[in-house]
């Protein structure tokens, strides 16, 4: 059954499968001679495969990284059918899922009953009379999932990590992010075009004529972008610190009175007389519109938020609205058959329950134990660099080195399973999604004022993830990404330390990126480095900034250097420290070659390889913007030009293009 498996995965991401001895990691007849290694390295590795892969019509892209949770997610399919064809115990984990799912197939009964399901919540927005009546509204609506003018999270206070906090952030818009407000380039003033279609859609298939709904939707998107103004950017709320304001609830009602922040708390459920405010001019704006902008307005904005919140679990017009709204940002050109979509609605819903079954039907625990070794070699690895460092001082070496110490590792899958108290039914897609919503709520809601559950992990144990949790000094590596391209329990070292060495790498140098770097070993903001360290160190991340800054993605589209330059302090540490644990090994201090390279030459192609990844035009414009990681060209080339051992072990001379003078190879660790 293993071997069925691997190769059935395997095949979905264009590699072959054959006998453990017949395995080859490194694609040789997949490089590209043409391209030599220090002009582009990521197309020298992965160019043949570029060139030819092609990305699936219901897919923004292909390939390794985010996208191997494409082939992941047949699994996850693989399951659900298998539970939700048999008969289990009521209550059961088999149970829940398997009912889950066969409510969300039933697309038969979803589509007959149109939007009946959110008939009451529209009729709740009419009968709102006044700023009182709208926040009980809002309040009541968070509480199953729809967070339209607040969003807020449980997790610990920054500055005292023993003990979680409710933490207030702005909210209130629909399109990704506030500059899709108020960029003025074609490509935004489309997908703006598209996002003001899409809402009037959602007014029209309510019940509102075409110019109704066109105007409701204008004036929805009006609030919005007034919401917009006051909306950090994604760098500004880079800086923990100035995103941190523990106001008293008192201290909140005095300056936002139209709030009313004591009813709205006692409406959510939230003992607390003290809030961290992330952003307080949003509040601050959103205070002022409550008083300047009319009830009947705010009930028409409403409307264009809840039909949003809900469409994924209405009827198939709605979907096909959503979908063509999302079209302007993924570039996809059909819709993904609902087999996926209901598996990811399973996986994001009832996460750990699925995840429970995954790993108990697809997870070694030999691959957990050899992980296991990786990542204890690579802290060494990490704390000999720290000892190494010529720009710190020795007072913050020690407490670096204690921060390091202290990361609590958390491998495959949790020990403690989150359980759901919810009761599925075959035939209530929707009625399911609202109780699953309510259970999370109430979950949350159970942290407050308590100790942080050390043991909670974020992401189910088969995402294709890998991640660190500053709060509480942690790193967490699912057991969908022990796997490969980035493991595989049978392969060199080499292959193995480029893959999943590096993404631990990664992992832990995020301890010490620009945000990792604010919290202490024990998940407190505070500072435990001196003046000149920090100084010499925000110097080198600025240079770092500048150097991405540089990039082209898209014709004149440019990675945005102070946006990513957590993740690409991760990459370029996280290299540097899987290459030192490497060369621990028996194969990284040898010279033997296989398939043609050095154990060396492995560990870069090994890299190389794990960020294979193919997209549409349309999905990197969006990414760009959105997320904080660098496309997956720039996270191989990007790193690799600022490590010698990558122009020694493939012979890089000035004037390649890529090739920089060993004075302007950044290394801050």
């Amino acid at each position: 059954m293993k071997r069925l498996l691997y190769c059935a995965l395997i095949a979905l991401v264009a590699t072959a499968c054959t006998e453990k001895a017949e395995r080859q990691f490194v694609d040789v007849k997949g490089l590209s001679p043409s391209i030599k290694p220090g002009d582009n390295f990521f197309m020298y590795v992965n160019g043949t495969w570029y060139d030819t892969a092609k990305i699936a019509d219901d897919q923004s892209g292909v390939g390794s990284y985010s996208f191997l949770n494409i082939p992941q997610k047949v699994l996850l399919q693989q399951i659900l059918e298998e539970v939700a064809a048999g008969t289990h115990p009521q209550g059961s984990v088999e149970q829940k899922v398997g009912d889950f799912y066969a409510s969300g197939m039933d697309s038969t009964a979803i589509n007959q009953r149109g939007f009946e399901p959110i008939q009451p919540v529209l009729t709740s927005i009419e009968a709102i009379k006044d700023k009182a009546t709208l926040m009980r509204f809002v309040a009541d609506q968070m509480k199953v999932g729809n967070y339209s003018l607040f969003r807020f999270n449980i997790s610990p206070d920054d500055k005292n990590s023993t003990i979680n906090i409710a933490h207030f952030s702005q909210a209130g818009i629909g399109l990704p992010d506030r500059d899709y407000y108020f960029n003025t380039n074609a490509p935004t003033i489309g997908i703006q075009n598209e996002y003001k279609k899409y809402i009037a859609t959602l007014f029209e298939l309510t019940g509102d004529a075409r110019d109704e709904a066109s105007r409701k939707a204008a004036l929805a998107y009006g609030i919005e972008k007034q919401l917009a103004t006051s909306h950090k950017t994604r760098i500004e709320r880079r800086q923990v610190k100035n995103n941190y304001h523990k106001l008293s609830v008192a201290e909140l009602q005095k300056t936002q009175p139209h709030i009313g922040w004591p009813s709205l708390l006692n409406h959510l459920g939230l003992d607390t007389d003290t809030l961290d405010v992330r952003q307080p001019a949003y509040y601050d704006k959103l205070n002022a519109m409550l008083q300047s902008v009319s009830i009947n307005d705010w009930k028409v904005y409403l409307k264009a938020s809840t039909i949003s919140a809900y469409d994924p679990y209405l009827s198939r017009s709605f979907e096909q609205a959503s979908f063509e709204y999302n079209k302007a940002l993924t570039g996809q050109s059909t819709e993904k058959p609902r087999t996926q979509v209901i598996a990811q609605e399973v996986d994001r819903q009832l996460s750990f329950a699925l995840g429970q079954l995954y790993v108990k039907r697809h997870f070694g625990e030999d691959a957990k134990k050899r992980v296991g070794e990786l990542v204890d070699n690579l802290t060494k690895a990490f704390e000999n660099r720290i000892n190494n460092l010529d720009w710190m001082s020795d007072s913050t070496k020690v407490k670096a080195k204690e921060k390091l110490n202290a990361i609590t590792k958390k491998l495959g899958y949790p020990d403690i399973w989150r359980e759901y108290n919810v009761t599925m039914q075959r035939d209530k897609y929707f009625e399911n999604v609202i109780a699953l919503k309510q259970d999370e709520y109430q979950y949350q809601l159970g942290k407050l004022n308590k100790p942080p559950y050390r043991h909670e992990w974020g992401p189910s144990p088969s995402t294709v993830t890998a991640y660190y949790r500053p709060s509480f000094n942690e790193i967490v590596f699912p057991a969908g990404i022990l796997q490969y391209p980035y493991f595989d329990l049978y392969t060199d070292d080499a292959i193995n330390y480029g893959g999943i060495g590096m993404v631990i790498g990664h992992e832990l140098t995020h301890a010490f990126d620009d945000q990792g770097a604010q919290y202490d070993k024990d998940g407190n903001v505070k500072n435990w480095w001196t003046d000149e360290d920090y100084k010499k160190f925000n110097a080198k991340t600025q240079l770092l900034i500048d150097r991405y800054n540089t990039f082209t993605v898209l014709d004149t589209v440019h990675i945005k250097g102070a946006m990513t330059i957590g993740e690409n302090t991760a990459d370029n540490g996280g290299i540097s420290i899987a290459y030192d644990a490497f060369k621990l090994t028996e194969q990284g201090q040898g010279d033997t070659k296989i398939d043609g390279f050095t154990p060396d030459q492995r560990f870069f192609l090994s890299v190389a390889r794990i960020w294979r990844v193919k997209t549409r035009d349309e999905y990197m414009r969006t990414y760009v913007n959105t997320n904080s990681h660098s496309p997956a060209m720039w996270r191989v080339n990007g790193p690799l030009m600022n490590f010698t051992p990558f122009y020694e072990a493939f012979a890089l001379q000035p004037g390649d293009k890529n090739y920089k003078p060993e004075e302007e190879r950044i290394k801050i660790w």
